[in-house]
């Protein structure tokens, strides 16, 4: 299912819509998202089309009218991509790809095909093939176009349905055979999580892109994969992190993301298993994007799934050289205050009176406020490890 290819440049079109739900900004915010995960997976986003519905068209997602438009300008431009930001049905799938007559992704279709570039271990290989096939077990009518044709009739019945059966009944085999290995895969990481010590074990969540990796390799001077990508790491890394006099372990761990697919939250659950079984969590949050709050109401939901919201939590703001705050001028009276214009420091006041968490802004990039992270840190670290083990003395 995985294969190793080079990855070429393919024209896209960027599809979405604004509903009751889902307001002009938010729908132009998704597509930014959609742009940079369409960048990451290798495509070149040429133009975007977004529409306002009630609610997407059950039959087409988009209104007939507006599909032709995208139909005009995909033939106008030799466009060979059309990506849609929410997650299709199999007949929506079938009705625009009989319209648009290209090559027809959903948001779930892009981002395992990121996560499966990017997987490098058996485990998350394993765990990005079972999604795909979980993904494309009710799509396989779309794969048997080439049977449309046949025609009904003495001695043409069945061949069509025989086929897609028999796929079928090979992609549920090895659907139960993927969740054994992981299963296998699963009692290996127990023990191997069993066998650490007795160490309080930290893990580092965020959403995507927010700078976890960045941070790992300057706290455990690893050199863990880091990248400016969505999903540039995959594959859970712990490190042993001494700070002052005591040790513990620190994980990093794959990246969230909003209208994350229900599949991947699923084949997914064995990695987060390093954070469901953490002493202590560092939630990273990129102060820097526009949408920071909305990341952290992301990320909080994800957790509560895991059962790990009610751990001890540090929320750490990262990318504080990058935040620009807008300003306004001391003789305007007419502009109202809102939260564009809070300053750094308006931020911390905030953060520090909503939350009982500890808090602290750095820049793992500059390397600004790393020791008072680390201060931070330590203190938690210690307070865990007493709880935990009162009478183990320390190794340093």
């Amino acid at each position: 299912m995985i294969e190793t290819r080079k990855v070429t440049s393919e024209k896209a079109v960027l599809i979405g819509v604004i509903t009751q739900l889902q307001n002009e900004d938010k729908a132009k915010e998704y597509l930014d998202e959609l742009e940079f995960l369409t960048v990451t997976a290798g495509g070149v986003p040429v133009k975007r089309f977004l529409q306002k519905l009630d609610r997407p068209n059950p039959k087409t997602f988009l209104g007939t009218g507006k599909l032709n438009d995208v139909k005009s300008f995909i033939d106008a431009n030799d466009i060979g991509t059309a990506i849609f930001d929410d997650e299709l049905s199999p007949a929506q799938l079938r009705n625009i790809e009989r319209i648009l007559d290209c090559k027809i992704l959903d948001r779930t279709n892009l981002i395992l095909d990121i996560f499966a570039s990017r997987a490098q271990t058996s485990s998350a290989k394993t765990q990005v093939e079972l999604a795909q096939y979980q993904y494309l077990l009710p799509r396989l009518t779309r794969m048997w176009t080439h049977l449309d044709k046949q025609k009904g009739g003495i001695g043409m019945r069945g061949p069509g349905e025989t086929e897609i059966e028999t796929d079928r009944r090979i992609i549920r085999d090895k659907i139960t055979l993927l969740k054994k290995k992981l299963a296998t895969i699963d009692k290996q990481m127990a023990v191997q999580r069993k066998n650490r010590g007795k160490m309080v074990r930290a893990a580092l969540v965020g959403y995507t892109n927010v700078g976890k990796s960045t941070l790992m390799n300057l706290i455990s001077k690893s050199d863990v994969f880091a990248e400016n990508k969505l999903f540039a790491t995959l594959d859970t890394t712990v490190r042993k992190v001494v700070i002052k006099n005591i040790p513990f372990l620190l994980t990093d761990t794959v990246g969230f993301i909003r209208k994350l697919p229900t599949q991947l939250v699923e084949s997914f659950k064995s990695t987060l298993d390093e954070v469901r079984e953490a002493d202590l969590i560092i939630h990273v949050v990129d102060i820097s994007h526009p949408s920071f709050e909305d990341h952290i109401s992301s990320v909080n939901k994800i957790l509560v799934e895991i059962n790990s919201a009610n751990k001890p939590t540090i929320m750490v703001f990262n990318k504080i050289d990058a935040y620009i705050c807008e300003t306004i001028d001391e003789d305007d009276l007419v502009t109202e205050r809102t939260k564009a214009h809070f300053t750094l420091e308006d931020w911390k006041n905030k953060w520090v009176n909503d939350l009982s968490e500890k808090v602290s802004f750095i820049s793992a990039g500059e390397k600004t406020n790393i020791e008072e992270f680390k201060e931070m840190v330590y203190d938690e670290v210690m307070k865990i490890h007493t709880k935990i083990f009162p009478y183990n003395n320390f190794l340093y």
